[in-house]
């Protein structure tokens, strides 16, 4: 396999990765930045606060974003599986 496929298939990799995880981690990202906020105007420095509220966005997102994330991985899955036989070479 030459290195430039190697190379175009490493970056088609790690794109559906950041593809896949974006929404995930910028809800988490989100919730955490307003539990921070609240945190910070009431004076409550509890550390375990954070946890429950960003467990819930995710898995909401994941719920809402699932079909979603499953057909780029689907996607990329069938790309790769379609084009064996120029990376086997």
């Amino acid at each position: 396999m030459e290195q430039g496929v190697v190379i175009e298939l490493a970056q088609r990799a790690i794109l559906t990765v950041i593809y896949v995880a974006a929404p995930m981690l910028g809800l988490s990202l989100i919730v955490g930045l307003a539990i921070s906020v609240f945190q910070a105007t009431t004076q409550i420095q509890e550390q375990t606060l954070t946890f429950i509220p960003k467990i819930l966005a995710v898995l909401g997102g994941i719920v809402i974003f699932g079909a979603w994330m499953l057909r780029v991985l689907i996607d990329f899955t069938q790309n790769i599986y379609l084009n064996i036989n120029q990376y086997i070479r």
